[in-house]
């Protein structure tokens, strides 16, 4: 589905949600709920058999299984509602519908952290359990521990503190996709408001009955479909894949993870002494505590960016070429395997061995760094400029038709034939080139070289075209 029609269905659900809040609790607006959340379901199903069988379709067949659960348990609580003389039980079989799709999608959530970064989640699992375990606590402390206390029946009193346990685990389930490495574009940002506004509903269901009267916040609850679009969408997008497949690895230390591990840390003590009451030596404590955890952070975040910086350096070192700073071989291979037509330019410097004979090795670094300057100045930004090793440069031009490639080979040999001065000297060099498209075996690399040495047995400043009849 293309973003255009995802975002006019997402228009569309936001609509039909807002319509379900304006009719909730009349028969109209009830049987508008159950066709929605039905077509929504199907839609979730439908979106899960567009995807291609395999491991990249399991995550997203267990987000449809929740959304259906859910369903069923609206559907038992409505039946309860028209049919049942003794009205909706305040414990009843739809919460162990309710209940079962909470563990679902957070496998699914985790199952999407581990796809998308194998052998890279370690990181993402401390900190997310780190604080996970902080909302824990807080849901223990304010939600369930005085459900525990009110002395109710055994299923009044279990069923409902199930519900916070089973946020905690979907909270879990997101933090390990929104603090794991990998791609950070629209599906990613979907699903991840896809959770946060579910966990936002369960919490808005405990925390605003003490503001507001129940009948006003369980007008809340058809937000619920509002989500379920959200991850329809997501499953939907062309992009989709980012949450399911490996990705390019990301070793960043963003602010935010550091507050959010602050705040985790001091959730214990600040809890303590809400719990025991406010006096001048816990405040102390408190103060103390918060004082040694930002200490702690931001030692621990100077030395992982300090390890950050040299695995950046160590990865550019790997793919650039030292002394010019273009891309290098491996640069080059990965670009190659993309798919789509390219253009490729095998260069060769005339007269390069000659200046390095007589004038030595500095004005050999002078005429490279020169020349890699001159081809980066000629290209366009979508195209790649390596080198390759001694004096010889490739550039990957990716659509670019024949008669541009010639135009372009041109204007390279005019810019590397202009005078270098060393030390008084002009240095004295030209190029050969080789053209080539994109082949079907996919050896254009090899076909440009091929054509470059026919460029050299013709003589100096001059470019062939790989197959072509003519040349200059």
């Amino acid at each position: 589905m293309t973003t255009g029609r995802i975002w006019g269905f997402l228009g569309g659900a936001t609509s039909a949600v807002t319509g379900l809040v304006i009719t909730y609790d009349t028969t109209f607006g009830n049987v508008l709920y159950l066709i929605t959340y039905v077509t929504m379901c199907v839609m979730a199903w439908i979106a899960v058999a567009r995807i291609e069988a395999g491991p990249d379709r399991h995550p997203w067949v267990l987000a449809a299984t929740a959304q259906a659960l859910w369903l069923l348990g609206d559907v038992i609580e409505m039946a309860y509602f028209y049919l049942s003389s003794t009205g909706v039980p305040p414990v009843g079989p739809a919460d162990a519908f309710w209940l079962a799709g909470y563990p679902l999608l957070a496998v699914a959530l985790t199952m999407m952290a581990r796809r998308r970064a194998p052998g890279q989640l370690r990181g993402a699992v401390l900190d997310g359990l780190t604080l996970t375990v902080a909302a824990g606590l807080a849901s223990w402390q304010f939600l369930i521990s005085p459900i525990l206390g009110t002395g109710l029946g055994l299923a009044e009193s279990v069923v409902p503190p199930l519900y916070p346990i089973a946020d905690v685990a979907l909270l879990a389930g997101v933090l390990f996709i929104a603090l794991s490495p990998g791609g950070r574009g629209t599906p990613t940002r979907l699903l991840l408001g896809a959770v946060g506004l579910y966990l936002a509903i369960d919490i808005g269901y405990n925390v605003l009955p003490l503001f507001l009267d129940y009948s006003v916040v369980a007008r809340i609850g058809p937000l619920i479909m509002l989500g379920n679009a959200l991850i329809i969408a997501a499953s939907l997008h062309p992009a989709r894949a980012e949450l399911t497949r490996p990705g390019r690895r990301v070793n960043v230390l963003h602010p935010s993870r550091v507050l959010f591990l602050g705040l985790a840390f001091l959730s214990a003590p600040t809890l303590s002494v809400v719990k025991s009451g406010v006096d001048h030596n816990a405040v102390i404590a408190l103060v103390a505590t918060a004082l040694s955890t930002a200490f702690v952070l931001t030692r621990f975040t100077i030395a992982v960016r300090e390890q950050e910086r040299a695995q950046a350096q160590l990865a550019y070192q790997a793919r650039h070429d030292p002394l010019t700073g273009l891309a290098n071989r491996s640069v080059l291979t990965d670009r190659l395997e993309r798919p789509g037509p390219v253009a490729v330019l095998y260069l060769d410097l005339d007269g390069f061995k000659e200046v390095n004979d007589s004038y030595g090795h500095e004005a050999g670094d002078l005429v490279l760094s020169t020349v890699a300057t001159r081809l980066s100045a000629a290209v366009r930004t979508t195209d790649l400029v390596v080198r390759l090793g001694g004096d010889e440069f490739v550039l990957l031009c990716p659509d670019l038709p024949q008669t541009e490639a010639v135009r372009l080979a041109e204007r390279v040999l005019e810019d590397v034939a202009r005078p270098i001065e060393f030390q008084g000297a002009v240095l004295d060099i030209g190029a050969s080139v080789g053209i080539a498209e994109d082949a079907p075996d996919r050896d254009v690399l090899r076909t440009a070289d091929m054509a470059m040495y026919e460029a050299k047995k013709q003589g100096r400043g001059r470019w062939v075209v790989a197959g072509a009849s003519s040349d200059h």
